[in-house]
């Protein structure tokens, strides 16, 4: 299926999930994450969701995160094609974008180098592991910037698409992806 349709299918469904089922939902994923091989490693990239869109509830994962003491780096949006890096720490401070993304205002830059594990958000993904985002194209510019070993993990309120039609070379697979009810593995050992 080409990657248009699949964000108006999934925009829509997702749209239509209560507020009990996404929060329900989004503990789920965060439990699933438990079972993943990921949690040796240091730093961890973590998107904060955008509640207008109705995004998975990231905040049990990062109370995992922290309970597990790890570094935790959230992103920024800067210009209209780049991310940039921040750790998070008590004395963090967030304003919402003009998207509605909950992000620093300042802080400890991280370089994508640092990262050990990243959290990717996605509307949809396929059996092979590819996603698709909103179209701007953020994550990927941001994972080819980040070392080769980084571990991808999507995290998904709907089980995989068979096959996403309209893939670029320029797109970035997933190793993970983490949906309520099911951990895909995409040729990770």
């Amino acid at each position: 299926m080409l990657k248009k349709t699949l964000r108006t299918k999934y925009t829509l469904q997702r749209d239509s999930l209560t507020a009990a089922k996404r929060n329900s939902d989004s503990i789920s994923i965060a439990n699933q994450l438990l079972s993943l091989p990921i949690w040796q490693f240091d730093y961890y990239h973590l998107f904060l969701s955008i509640t207008k869109k109705k995004e998975i509830n990231t905040s049990a994962i990062l109370s995992i995160l922290q309970g597990k003491d790890k570094h935790v780096v959230v992103p920024k949006v800067i210009g209209t094609e780049d991310l940039q890096h921040f750790l998070l720490t008590d004395s963090t401070k967030f304003t919402l974008s003009s998207w509605d993304v909950p992000e620093p205002l300042n802080g400890i830059t991280i370089s994508p180098t640092k990262l050990d594990v990243v959290f990717v958000p996605l509307l949809a993904f396929d059996t092979n592991g590819n996603r698709v985002g909103y179209g701007k194209g953020f994550y990927d510019g941001f994972l080819s910037q980040c070392r080769n070993d980084v571990i991808k993990v999507g995290l998904s309120f709907f089980e995989a698409e068979e096959k996403i039609t309209d893939v670029h070379d320029a797109d970035v697979k997933l190793d993970y992806c983490v949906t309520p009810n099911t951990v895909y593995s995409f040729g990770v050992s």
